[in-house]
């Protein structure tokens, strides 16, 4: 019966890690290109789906197209992205070389891990609230008793309280990982 919040508690979490990889910490990491699409034959395509992309060195990304008419789309892209990187382009490959880290961006970065975190927790209690309206209405409807629904209530706040604990460590670690390279 609660099984479903959980689930849905646990993607919360996922969605956040997934968001912290795209965050760079100065080096050089292919998952920043994940949420990128380039138009490949009209077919809004991920850049791993075109070009093998590699690191070459620590703070370098290289994206060795299949289709050498491909180079152009993937500039593009990453020149429109948000990414805040500027790609050179060899004819073959396009290439990324990403700066050492100010010590405001990385202020700046730490922010916006929080604030991502922050909005985590938001969609935490969003479900805790949805799964605690569930429970009062089967209540109602007399599915199950005061007692149950009692301990279903307690279930869910410790639910929530672990995942929470657990958006916290993520917080933590990738703000401490931003700030120590």
């Amino acid at each position: 019966m609660l099984a479903q919040y959980e689930d849905k508690m646990n993607k919360t979490l996922d969605n956040l890690n997934k968001e912290y990889q795209g965050i760079r910490a100065g080096r050089a990491n292919p998952h920043i290109l994940d949420k990128l699409r380039v138009d490949y034959y009209g077919t809004p395509t991920p850049i791993q789906g075109v070009a093998n992309v590699t690191v070459p060195e620590a703070r370098t990304l290289m994206i060795q197209p299949w289709e050498a008419s491909m180079v152009k789309e993937i500039e593009k892209a990453i020149m429109t992205s948000d990414l805040g990187v500027t790609p050179n382009n060899d004819g073959k490959a396009v290439i990324i070389n990403f700066p050492e880290l100010t010590e405001e961006r990385r202020k700046d970065l730490v922010k916006d891990i929080k604030k991502k975190g922050e909005a985590a927790k938001v969609a935490l209690r969003n479900v805790r609230r949805d799964a605690n309206d569930a429970m009062k209405k089967m209540n109602k409807a007399s599915e199950i008793s005061d007692d149950e629904l009692k301990t279903n209530e307690d279930k869910i706040q410790k639910m929530t309280d672990k995942y929470v604990a657990q958006i916290d460590k993520a917080i933590e670690e990738k703000s401490k990982e931003i700030m120590t390279v």
